[in-house]
């Protein structure tokens, strides 16, 4: 049986590697191992050209973590915290997404991806979370996950999909959703209420949790992915 082809998006930032130091497409190569030990084959897709145009030839995709959407999207001013936002990655995966969507493509949005679908169907973003819920467990250092619990709703997707109503997971994120796009669902809260999962009705499979999947050892939510991308 063929591989299903899972894109998932990436960063374009500065970086060394070997002898090298210089603007690279890059992605964490967890995303990529998580999908293959899922039966997945992945594709990086850098926001660059027309990735929208690619989308029917993907049985799914991720939209990865990265940083923040341009708040002038959901009709704010940038907050002071607000950084690293990259209109050419947003407009590339704005497009994408809205293809993907129209298309019934599978998709999974992972930190920023969960983002990205809220503001792409209308939603809003707490830009700095400590302003919300008084802490920053969410991110609690620079390049260190923070371990919290999450709940999830009984009979969602996700709570099928995990085999739970209650996880720990890997958080590393000082945005979240604050007004909910058009037709999503929040099917899972952090115990501070930050909303850490959506899903969209009326469509094949359209999940996206606000932590990092990605870091942890099970691959239960890129299997999922995968297998409701088998033709």
């Amino acid at each position: 049986m063929s591989r299903p082809v899972i894109g998932i998006t990436c960063y374009v930032e500065p970086a060394k590697f070997t002898v090298w130091e210089m603007t690279t497409a890059l992605l964490p190569y967890n995303y990529v191992d998580h999908v293959v030990r899922a039966g997945g084959q992945p594709v990086i897709l850098p926001p660059a050209g027309d990735p929208a145009a690619l989308a029917g030839r993907l049985d799914g995709l991720i939209l990865a973590g990265g940083g923040d959407i341009g708040p002038a999207r959901y009709g704010q001013a940038p907050h002071e915290r607000t950084g690293y936002v990259r209109e050419f990655r947003d407009d590339a995966e704005f497009g994408l997404l809205r293809e993907v969507l129209e298309r019934g493509i599978p998709f999974l949005g992972v930190c920023r991806g969960l983002q990205v679908l809220n503001v792409a169907l209308g939603g809003s973003l707490h830009q700095h979370l400590p302003d919300t819920v008084g802490h920053t467990g969410h991110a609690p250092a620079p390049g260190d996950f923070g371990r919290m619990p999450v709940r999830l709703t009984p009979g969602s997707r996700i709570a099928k999909a995990l085999g739970a109503e209650a996880v720990d997971v890997a958080h590393y994120h000082h945005q979240a959703a604050d007004r909910l796009g058009s037709g999503l669902t929040v099917t899972a809260h952090a115990e501070d209420g930050t909303i850490e999962a959506v899903e969209l009705a009326d469509h094949p499979f359209a999940v996206a949790v606000q932590w990092h999947p990605e870091a942890d050892d099970e691959s239960l939510l890129f299997e999922e992915l995968v297998r409701h991308g088998r033709p």
